[in-house]
């Protein structure tokens, strides 16, 4: 195995009681790094701290990523101007969240020969939503459904 010293010098290649002996002289652990190399690769250094540094690492790195949440909203044809305004506003509050909308339009019975009701008023959504959104996915419709999804600006 190659064996690399705690200040990243190469030893040179060794074999398992040597490189552990070398170890020890160092007062450190033997840890294999790249073992699918040939030879495999080990370094001399301090196994605890190493895993303290990694784990102090990959939390730093979490706690720099973003999770993109879909949030999802229902109308319906026939849904009405009060109950329209309700449910912008909160689509608008999810947008300024930063969190990307799902806007569904569910169509009943014979509502399904409006169509274009559901259309016109997705549109409407689009339109009122301007300033704060960007159209992802352009209104689809899915059998009984129609769905477009918005991403914030």
């Amino acid at each position: 195995m190659r064996v690399i010293a705690p200040d990243g010098e190469q030893l040179g290649i060794m074999t398992v009681p040597t490189a552990i002996n070398a170890a020890r002289e160092h007062g450190m652990d033997l840890v294999e790094v790249a073992p699918s190399a040939t030879p495999p690769v080990c370094r001399i250094m301090e196994y605890g701290k190493y895993k303290y540094e990694k784990s102090k690492r990959e939390a730093q790195a979490r706690k720099k990523q973003t999770v993109i949440v879909i949030k999802e909203i229902k109308f319906r044809p026939k849904t009405d101007e009060h109950d329209y305004q309700f449910k912008l506003k909160h689509i608008r509050r999810f947008l300024e969240e930063k969190d990307k909308v799902k806007v569904v339009m569910r169509f009943r019975g014979r509502e399904i020969i409006h169509m274009d009701k559901g259309l016109e008023m997705l549109n409407r959504v689009r339109a009122d939503l301007g300033d704060l959104a960007v159209t992802e996915a352009e209104p689809k419709a899915e059998g009984r459904t129609m769905v477009m999804m918005l991403a914030p600006k």
